[in-house]
């Protein structure tokens, strides 16, 4: 049997990727579970998009590893709709943004700076091209954009160590915290980073999932578009995580040129290209027809109810919970009841915490040590978007419902959330505020 060697670098399965299978084993012992661990949209595909599908199912052949003409065109055109003006020849597609933003690492270089919190796979991508990430936090409230002094204070020491930070990611709206910065903050990051020569990439993956639709997301791309990548996909907003498709937007310029050549040998070595059929689909898609704006819109209204909804509990609860203003996470803290969760349960760090939700409870969370905060952090992501239903039938039942968190399924899970949250206080006879609206 050939060995393995023990002095090669372990890579721990994706947090997010773990706790589905945590969920699964739960199931297998026979557990009722409540699924609100895994980052996934939890409606339907549109049927206009499977109907594209399949139309170029029978595109076997290798295309070009930027992707088709029609499917940047098309991204071109989504980004233009947005303030974003963009030359498709300066768009590259891939099997989802997640390998864009590996491929984008490793050709841009050095240490990566990154929000705490931010999602899990962008440390653990840094790690991977070698170089490394530096968490530096967020500002309340600002979730996905790091502090921009504590940024310049962190460039400044890196390179003086020699270990110099070649760029920052933002999140916008972010994951974890379901919040969206704001303009002013995403403004001061792009003047640190023209100071101190950092490449922006900017992951705007729920970018059309903010809850309030008159609210807009503020793109460093508008303030620093000399040196901000953009990137999306189609998993969030459509709900096609499967699909992997994502596309990736390039500073136009000398820059964003040797950026793509760089990209796409990279690219071409890791995936060699899109697959054909999801670039068909995804051509679609970006160009937005009537049919996918509507049911993006009420995709974002039932997002926005439910995530409100789970928020109530956890806050009725005691936790400290940032009101929810994008996709379908919240954050709560669970730092107010440090004390009770301590001496009731032996809870003393946010992996106990969620241990417990998971073991005693069925309820699979995320601990805020997964997404890069301190390991006594008592904060967890919380993915609302699994309640949504069993089925597809249910599914499409909550995006129709004017009212869908008093749907039976989507309530019984908000009930049962209530109830692990009432039985985590009962020994010490801790009684439960009325729900926040």
């Amino acid at each position: 049997m050939p060995v393995l060697n023990p002095s090669a670098r372990p890579v721990p399965l994706s947090p997010t990727l773990a706790i589905n299978e945590a969920i699964a084993r739960k199931r297998r012992e026979g557990t009722p579970v409540l699924a609100l661990g895994f980052g996934e949209a939890g409606i339907p595909i549109h049927p206009s998009l499977t109907r594209a599908l399949a139309d170029a199912a029978g595109r076997g052949a290798y295309g070009p590893v930027a992707g088709s003409a029609a499917v940047r065109a098309a991204a071109a055109g989504y980004w233009d709709r947005r303030g974003l003006p963009t030359d498709p020849d300066l768009v590259v597609c891939g099997p989802g943004s997640k390998s864009l933003l590996y491929g984008l690492m490793m050709a841009i270089g050095g240490r990566i700076a990154i929000p705490s919190p931010s999602w899990v796979s962008y440390a653990a991508q840094a790690s991977l091209t070698g170089a490394g990430a530096v968490l530096v936090p967020t500002p309340p409230g600002e979730g996905g954009v790091p502090d921009p002094a504590r940024l310049a204070d962190a460039v400044v020491r890196a390179r003086t160590a020699g270990h110099p930070i070649r760029a920052v990611v933002v999140t916008l709206p972010d994951n974890p915290t379901g919040t969206l910065a704001s303009e002013d903050g995403v403004r001061r990051l792009c003047a640190v980073a023209r100071e101190h020569d950092l490449v922006i990439v900017s992951d705007e993956i729920y970018r059309d999932l903010v809850h309030d639709p008159a609210r807009t997301v503020t793109s460093p791309a508008l303030h620093a578009p000399e040196r901000t990548v953009v990137t999306t996909a189609l998993s969030k907003s459509l709900a096609a995580g499967g699909w992997r498709l994502g596309v990736a937007r390039l500073p136009d310029g000398p820059f964003g040129h040797d950026l793509r050549a760089r990209l796409l040998g990279i690219a071409s070595e890791l995936w060699s290209s899109a697959p054909a059929p999801m670039q068909h689909a995804a051509a679609l898609a970006f160009t937005e027809p009537a049919e996918l704006v509507e049911h993006v819109d009420r995709s974002r209204r039932l997002h926005a109810a439910v995530t409100r909804a789970v928020a109530g509990r956890f806050a009725a609860a005691g936790a400290d919970v940032p009101r929810p203003e994008a996709a379908f996470y919240l954050y709560p803290d669970f730092g107010p009841l440090r004390d009770l969760l301590r001496e009731e349960h032996g809870v003393r760090t946010g992996a106990d915490l969620t241990a417990l939700f998971l073991e005693r409870y069925g309820v699979g969370v995320l601990p805020a040590g997964a997404f890069g905060e301190p390991a006594d952090a008592l904060r967890m992501r919380v993915a609302t978007s699994l309640l949504y239903g069993a089925t597809d039938e249910q599914r499409l039942a909550a995006l129709a419902a004017p009212d869908p968190a008093s749907l039976p399924w989507i309530a019984a899970g908000l009930d049962r959330l209530t109830e692990v949250l009432a039985d985590l206080q009962a020994a010490s006879g801790h009684v439960l505020s009325p729900a926040v609206a």
